[in-house]
């Protein structure tokens, strides 16, 4: 079902097909019948090719489209997505007879309500109607019944359990009411447009509470329940802020105007859904494409053979390709599941624990999330709330993501060294000179790269780049004609089903944080607490960004850190596109932070290890992002910001930092290090980690000089350690 089929031999040598395989396993979650399986088929070729079309070709208003694009992911998320597992082991029979009735009621409220707007367009059209609105009689009943469909459809999905080989009548009846709630704003968008949440109407109430539970499901299925529980508590908030205290308070709102404000451009049609309807699935075509034609395998491959043979080298290679693979893939978690299915058991070959082996993937997978020049969709939503240009965000990204990447490869490396790890054999790796023919693989990659800097918008050049993408695999065994790039379109469609529903969902929160006026007061709080203490006031940003992120999705921890915290920031002084960096580092890294680390948690499911140690030692490894941020406050040169002297000295010191950072954290120093030594370690990374010429000095005095003990302690046969690292 997935574009990942072979359409030749497999190499003996192709380490990537295994996490082919692994991927094409997971791409699925139903074994459909043949008639549902091209009906979907068809749904997702045209979903991502009405995109790209929309965003190169045939412009559609921009209301229009959001709405088009969060009614079509509805529409396949639901069929797609199970609702509930395992499947039903009912007999047909006894199936037949319990949900007989409930099928009845809700697949007839579906289908009267679909019926009902689209009679009013023909009203309208065909009949020449004299107003877009439905007759009295017929708006009252269209609005009720679309409503008893969602609820019941949602209701009964948790209810019945579904059967493997088919979409459920419930989700048909999902199905059918999101195509009602999106026909029903299209065709009354003027109306909408001018009102904007304001002045509502009855029927427009219904419609959105329809709405907004199917964003709700749908998230639910894909994302889990802890974005939906956020989102939920922040709409009970919307009606409990009269009687909370402090910051919280706030007058209230009526329904009416509460749930009509949110399917607005203020909501959920707002800067998430935005990124979500022209970055985000633009670059997962992309990604789609270079998945198809086994140009991403390449990239896995390749680290293999520049890594694998090196000390601990299965481990290397999960930083190298999950970074490659996680920029343009969207989710720390889906990441991992994509390569840690393959580079986990080779970790664990070589020496690695499980534990340790799934938290180097999570931490390496999450590192993906700020790699430019993708990252993973965060910084197309940076670009759209801040309106600093593209190019600058990842040009200023580029420092720290090298920083985190490196700081996890001094981690795994000196790990390796402490264990006695060796690599791989040779014979078990890519060979070199192959790879090294098929370098013109990286050109769609380099595409990207060079199309933006030459001033190209950034959908121009994530259209170009696929478009080479395609030319590409004509020079590989995978060629994509059009079937190919059928299946690739489909897929397209597939794998940015989650992060439109958590754009969607995440534009919920973002909704009530701007009617409710909750993001000032919170800024009002960080700016009483700066007056004390800018760091203190720092910490409470980090506190709040990582719990925000905790649970939710990379792409929505950010769009709400960005809505509470960012703002507070920026009032306090800091440059917005510090501000934003801050705190789209610890929304990142949300992901590896206990006690609810995604990314950990995926990871330590391959690995077959207790999830929350896991977590506990991805938060180690990662543990440079969590200084990073803070430097980007102090020393913003970190981020390309000043002569370039003083990004010099920042990065090369902040690099002595990280290595300093890991060999304490990791208890080798060039030998082992005991717990002076490591507590000097640890002194000296922040002193280098600081910016400052002064303290860079005393941290690079405190490193030479711990070498030269290290050394010392070597030749004369001495011993370093008094108690092993951990």
């Amino acid at each position: 079902m997935t574009s990942s089929e072979k359409s030749g031999p497999a190499e003996d040598k192709d380490i990537a097909a295994a996490a082919a395989a692994a991927e094409e396993g997971t791409s699925s979650q139903r074994n459909l019948t043949r008639w549902q399986y091209w009906l979907l088929f068809a749904l997702g070729l045209t979903y991502t090719s009405f995109h790209l079309l929309v965003l190169n070709v045939f412009p559609v208003e921009t209301w229009t489209f959001r709405i088009l694009h969060v009614a079509g992911a509805l529409v396949i998320g639901f069929a797609i997505v199970a609702a509930c597992v395992p499947p039903a082991d009912q007999s047909p029979g006894r199936r037949w007879l319990l949900e007989l009735l409930p099928m009845v009621i809700t697949v007839g409220a579906a289908l009267y309500s679909l019926g009902a707007i689209i009679g009013a367009y023909f009203m309208r059209h065909a009949w020449d109607y004299d107003s877009w609105s439905m007759p009295d009689w017929l708006f009252q009943s269209f609005s009720w019944t679309l409503l008893a469909a969602t609820v019941l459809g949602i209701l009964f999905a948790w209810v019945f359990k579904p059967r493997s080989d088919r979409i459920g009548w419930y989700d048909w009846s999902l199905m059918a009411s999101s195509i009602s709630v999106g026909a029903y704003l299209v065709f009354h968008l003027v109306d909408l447009q001018f009102r904007a949440g304001v002045m509502p109407t009855q029927p427009d109430f219904w419609v959105s509470v329809a709405g907004i539970l199917l964003v709700l499901e749908l998230t639910r299925r894909v994302a889990g329940m802890a974005l939906v529980v956020i989102a939920a508590i922040f709409i009970l908030y919307g009606f409990a802020g009269p009687w909370l205290p402090g910051v919280l308070e706030h007058g209230g709102y009526n329904a009416d105007r509460f749930f009509t404000y949110l399917y607005t451009d203020n909501g959920i049609l707002g800067p998430t859904t935005a990124v979500s309807s022209t970055y985000i699935i633009l670059f997962i075509a992309f990604a789609a494409f270079l998945q198809a034609s086994k140009v991403g395998d390449y990239f896995v491959n390749f680290a293999f053979a520049a890594a694998g043979r090196a000390r601990g080298g299965p481990a290397k290679v999960a930083i190298f390709a999950s970074g490659l693979m996680g920029m343009i893939n969207g989710t720390s978690a889906g990441n991992v599941v994509a390569t840690g299915s393959l580079t986990i058991p080779l970790m664990k070959r070589v020496g690695y624990n499980p534990r340790s082996s799934g938290a180097i993937e999570a931490a390496a997978s999450t590192g993906g999330q700020i790699m430019p020049p993708v990252m993973g969709a965060g910084a197309f939503i940076m670009a759209e709330i801040t309106g600093i240009p593209y190019t600058e965000l990842i040009i200023a990204a580029l420092i720290p993501a090298v920083l985190y990447f490196a700081s996890v490869y001094f981690m795994v490396d000196l790990e390796a060294a402490r264990t006695g790890m060796k690599g791989l054999p040779s014979k078990d790796l890519p060979k070199v000179g192959k790879l090294l023919r098929q370098v013109y693989l990286f050109a769609p990659i380099l595409i990207l790269i060079g199309a933006l800097f030459m001033g190209y918008s950034v959908i121009r050049a994530g259209t170009v780049a696929l478009m080479s993408a395609v030319v590409v695999s004509w020079l590989t065994p995978f060629r994509l004609g059009l079937v190919g790039s059928a299946k690739a379109l489909e897929l397209a469609a597939r794998m940015s089903i989650q992060l439109i529903a958590v754009c969607a969902c995440a534009g919920i929160i973002v909704g009530v944080i701007g009617l409710t006026g909750v993001g000032l007061r919170f800024s009002t709080m960080l700016l009483a607490v700066a007056e004390n203490s800018q760091l203190l006031a720092l910490f409470f940003a980090m506190g709040i960004s990582v719990i925000l992120g905790m649970g939710m999705p990379t792409t929505a921890a950010y769009a709400v850190a960005a809505s509470v915290v960012a703002p507070g920031l920026v009032q306090m002084g800091v440059e917005p596109l510090v501000a934003h960096f801050f705190v789209f580092y610890f929304a990142v890294i949300s992901a590896i932070t206990p006690p609810v680390a995604l990314a950990a948690y995926a990871g330590a499911a391959i690995a077959g290890s207790e999830p929350m140690r896991t977590s506990v030692t991805a938060f180690k490894i990662g543990l440079a992002a969590f200084i990073v941020p803070f430097i980007f406050f102090y020393h913003p040169a970190v981020l390309m910001v000043g002569e370039w002297w003083q990004i010099t000295q920042s990065f090369l010191s902040a690099l002595l930092g990280v290595f300093m950072l890991a060999a304490g954290a990791q208890g080798w120093f060039f030998g082992m290090a005991n717990r002076v030594v490591r507590t000097l370690l640890f002194v000296g990374a922040l002193m280098a980690i600081s910016g400052e010429l002064v303290s860079d000095i005393i941290g690079l005095g405190l490193g030479v000089s711990l070498l030269v003990w290290q050394l010392k302690m070597a030749r004369g046969g001495g011993k370093s350690t008094s108690a092993e690292a951990s």
